[in-house]
């Protein structure tokens, strides 16, 4: 790329030609508008500028063999970065937005979008992995930072994308059947808010919601091991729904009754706790085709805790592991200020004490 500063007073008819295809690098004012930076002249602009009273300088920048306008490096590494799920909009003041295309979860790939982000002058940035989205939305925007870039940058930057591909997608929501447990008594009035609570957050998401079902009590205030199991059979083995939401059983109870009920039967606790507040004392657990999300007390089902991350990702038909649960560590501090990272259903929801 090579610039120069054009005085307009001194600019002869015959240099006219040599503007053609320079880049303007600064904004400049031509009578009644300004020009923006980044713009390319053109014969008919060329003639604007040198009109009169054609006075003023011009900051220019004329692109090397193989240079790229900013416009078409932000387009060209913005196809490259996108996967399923994301619209790409037009370029607006040199950069690129990259839209989700339905309701979902933003998927990053992190490490690689940290190797584009290392080559000089490339930049492309982010909603957060793992994001509750709603379709419309700007998830990332693309651009580099001179108006003229050296097109090998950008095919170094394409090639990272390819091979890591894809950089970013939005998982869009399954029309899930899900159903809840209810694994502690309940009266009719706790009962109804906690169907109802359970009721929004998945058909919010876009699933059918299959009801609440209460567990069978034991006599003594608690609920009875043959009753949970008799439930975990019927909904995850016979009906093999996708998803069940438990409530009442604490990751930090062994002696639930809901546990040996689920072992008796073949499944397995994934993760007891994750690291995230509030909600901490979530678990996610797996029998046969359907995962299981558990919170420990019912009343959770109508706050915003973690478990608010966790079930978008699961109505997306996403596996989701121990390792998943682990990497929420890293943004798991959910106080009010971090509402945006939400579904819409939760923003408003009242945080446990």
């Amino acid at each position: 790329m090579r610039a120069e500063r054009v005085d307009l007073g001194r600019l002869g008819a015959a240099d006219h030609g040599r503007l053609v295809g320079a880049v303007l690098l600064a904004p400049f004012r031509c009578g009644d508008r300004v020009i923006a930076k980044g713009t390319r002249l053109d014969a008919a602009l060329i003639a604007e500028l040198t009109g009169p009273p054609g006075a003023g300088l011009l900051r220019l920048a004329w692109p090397d063999p193989g240079d790229l306008h900013e416009d078409e490096a932000a387009r060209r590494l913005a196809i490259a970065v996108a996967g399923a799920g994301i619209e790409i909009a037009p370029a607006r003041q040199s950069r690129v937005d990259l839209l989700a295309a339905t309701d979902g979860v933003l998927r990053v790939a992190i490490a690689p979008l940290g190797r584009i982000n290392r080559i000089d002058p490339l930049e492309v940035f982010t909603l957060f992995h793992g994001q509750a989205v709603t379709r419309g939305r700007t998830v990332a925007s693309v651009k580099v930072a001179p108006h003229l870039v050296a097109g090998a940058r950008v095919v170094e930057g394409e090639a990272v994308a390819r091979a890591e591909s894809p950089i970013l997608t939005v998982d869009r929501y399954l029309p899930l059947e899900v159903a809840a447990i209810a694994a502690e008594a309940l009266d009719a009035e706790a009962r109804q808010r906690f169907d109802d609570a359970a009721r929004t957050k998945v058909t919010a998401l876009h699933g059918r919601f299959a009801g609440t079902f209460p567990s069978t009590p034991d006599g003594t205030g608690g609920l009875d091991e043959t009753g949970l199991g008799a439930l975990l059979e019927e909904l995850a083995v016979r009906r093999r729904l996708p998803l069940l939401l438990i409530g009442g059983v604490s990751a930090g109870d062994p002696l639930a009754p809901f546990y040996p009920a689920l072992a008796a039967l073949g499944g397995s606790l994934l993760r007891r706790g994750i690291p995230a507040h509030p909600g901490s004392m979530i678990w996610l657990a797996r029998l046969g085709e359907s995962s299981l999300l558990g919170l420990p007390q019912c009343g959770m089902f109508t706050m915003a805790t973690a478990a608010d991350l966790v079930l978008p990702r699961l109505m997306t038909g996403e596996q989701v592991t121990a390792d998943t649960l682990a990497d929420m560590g890293h943004g798991g501090l959910l106080g009010p200020e971090m509402r945006f990272r939400f579904p819409d259903y939760a923003r408003n929801l009242a945080a446990p004490a």
